[in-house]
């Protein structure tokens, strides 16, 4: 099962990767935080600290995904092209 779907690209999300080094993904309603981690660090090949999910209203699920501190949330955001 593919965890991932797409980067989330708000302002919110944007400041997010500035302030807290946190990527915000939406992810599969079915995944979990275990799945979420491994594809998120093999795809983007870095350490996750923690990941926090919610699910909003209209049955999606969005992670936050915090990385370890020897990684920097603004390189995945060039790579993604969200900066």
């Amino acid at each position: 099962m593919d965890a991932l779907m797409y980067p989330i690209a708000t302002e919110k999300a944007i400041n997010m990767i500035e302030r807290n080094n946190v990527v915000t993904y939406m992810v599969d309603i079915r995944a979990n935080k275990t799945q979420i981690k491994k594809e998120f660090e093999s795809v983007f090949k870095v350490k996750v600290e923690r990941i926090n999910t919610e699910i909003e209203p209209r049955n999606r699920k969005r992670a936050y995904i915090k990385l370890n501190g020897q990684f920097k949330a603004s390189d995945i955001a060039l790579k993604l092209k969200l900066v």
